[in-house]
């Protein structure tokens, strides 16, 4: 395994950026229309077919998921998406051509619009060339093409707290099967533990999530003890909507859409694990969970999914902190 989103076959991961304008977009190809459900926990949300993908929607199944900087204006590159794959058939076909398909493209966006790029793009905002940039990324890469983390798409031009923030990936097994999660990280809270008697102690809320040191491999000190965190945006931040935790989870056991559900509620504890305030009403966490429904449950179902959602936690946990790490390093 890479250790990243593409473990799960069939998933595909596109990226482009902006640098002078400090944002950049995330597109997740899978193969085929793919199996799709959502939770939502932040209090700002910004996002598109969340309702339709709900308990009581209609649709049960994506052709894509974008992930986007440019708060509101992020949400342009999920149309310029809905639009290639359109041209290309590619999406629920209501009747013959010429009557356009129509392809569910659920999406998400984060605020990285205070982060000091040149935000001055008139009526001609970058979101929906770099969502056409990011998918035709995503189509000419193979499944097993590694993907920058870091700072790179979505992640690009995010903050953590006052630090950096960033995308990263990760991944487990899970018996026969795979979790995995890709994750842009723009969060209210901190990622780090707060500081000790005045010495930073650089070590990731998620310190023991960890896997091979992908994120440093800091332990907090043994006689570790902190007060209150002084290291998050509420320090100096006021307006609503200004950050968020935003991302995918993918497996390859075969779900059923109430049971891909309950995958992503529990995948946002991962954002709790690794973030100090988490889900707050400045946030917009939003998680979409996908299945390729290709392993069958051989276990008793509540027991096998209640061990893909504690993985699914893990690996938010780990994307998060990874993608804050190598952003910075």
């Amino acid at each position: 395994m890479k250790n990243q989103l593409t473990d799960i076959a069939g998933i595909k991961v596109g990226q482009a950026h902006d640098a002078n304008v400090s944002t950049g977009v995330t597109v997740v190809l899978p193969s085929a229309p793919i199996l799709c459900a959502v939770d939502v926990r932040g209090g700002g949300p910004g996002t598109r077919e969340t309702d339709a993908l709900g308990a009581d929607g209609s649709v049960t199944h994506a052709h894509a998921i974008v992930l986007s900087g440019g708060s509101v204006y992020g949400l342009d590159a999920a149309g310029a998406v809905t639009t290639e794959l359109g041209r290309k058939r590619i999406g629920y076909e209501i009747a013959p051509d010429p009557v356009p398909v129509s392809p569910i493209v659920p999406a998400a966006i984060l605020f990285d619009n205070a982060n000091g790029g040149d935000k001055a793009w008139g009526d001609k905002p970058p979101f929906a060339a770099l969502g056409k940039q990011a998918l035709s990324a995503a189509e000419m890469a193979s499944e097993s093409t590694d993907f920058k983390q870091g700072k790179a798409g979505a992640g690009y031009g995010a903050t953590a707290g006052i630090y950096p923030g960033g995308l990263g990936s990760a991944s487990e097994r899970v018996g026969d099967t795979t979790v995995s999660a890709l994750i842009a990280a723009n969060p209210i809270g901190s990622p780090y533990m707060p500081k000790n008697n005045e010495d930073d102690t650089n070590c990731f809320w998620a310190w023991d999530c960890e896997m091979d040191d992908e994120y440093g491999g800091k332990k907090p000190p043994a006689d570790y003890t902190h007060t209150a965190a002084q290291d998050t945006k509420l320090e100096f931040l006021r307006a609503r909507g200004a950050s968020t935790v935003i991302g995918v989870v993918a497996t390859d056991a075969k779900l059923t859409h109430a049971e891909l559900r309950r995958l992503a509620i529990m995948a946002q504890d991962g954002i709790a694990l690794a973030v100090r305030p988490s889900h707050t009403p400045m946030d917009g966490d939003t998680l979409f969970a996908l299945s390729t429904e290709n392993i069958p449950i051989d276990t008793p179902r509540v027991v096998a999914l209640s061990e893909l959602g504690a993985a699914a936690a893990r690996c938010v946990a780990r994307a998060l902190s990874r993608g804050i790490y190598l952003a910075s390093n």
